[in-house]
């Protein structure tokens, strides 16, 4: 999967919006982190795009008067997208009983930091699955550098009753 430039990622079709995005994600706002997908294959990869606003609650604090997005949360937009993939990927439609929740993140990478205005484009791709944990390949990047990167795995699990 080749990463898109900004300019590139805006005129593709959109395949999933932020409704049909939040049909998948029990994340809500503040915490929903990804607003497009622009490309997704089942079984093996997808790319979304989070805006980065001033409006973003966490700004207040990260730091007053330099705004910078925090690393948790570029890689908590990663595991976001992953979680849009694996459930595509198990169906076309949402399960109401199942979570996707993230199980660990290694080979955490940040190169660049990530200020209001930027739009990040996420991009994961499947490396294996082994019963209910998914590793992925995960990317994100902002006017086609790359500014984070990891090995995330999420476990697929039955919602409590």
């Amino acid at each position: 999967m080749s990463i898109e430039t900004n300019a590139d990622v805006n005129t593709k079709e959109t395949i999933m919006d932020v409704t049909e995005i939040s049909r998948f994600l029990a994340h809500r706002y503040p915490f929903l982190l990804v607003d497009r997908v622009t490309q997704l294959v089942p079984g093996e990869s997808i790319i979304a795009i989070k805006n980065v606003t001033i409006n973003e609650p966490f700004f207040n604090g990260h730091f007053p008067g330099q705004p910078i997005m925090p690393g948790v949360l570029i890689i908590e937009a990663m595991a976001q997208a992953t979680g849009l993939l694996g459930f595509r990927t198990l169906g076309d439609e949402p399960r109401e009983d199942m979570l996707y929740v993230l199980a660990g993140v290694d080979k955490a990478k940040f190169k660049r930091q990530v200020v209001p205005g930027d739009q990040l484009i996420l991009s994961a791709k499947i490396l294996r699955q082994k019963g209910p944990v998914w590793i992925y390949d995960t990317k994100a990047h902002v006017d086609g550098k790359l500014v984070a990167s990891a090995e995330i795995k999420c476990v697929a699990t039955d919602t409590p009753q």
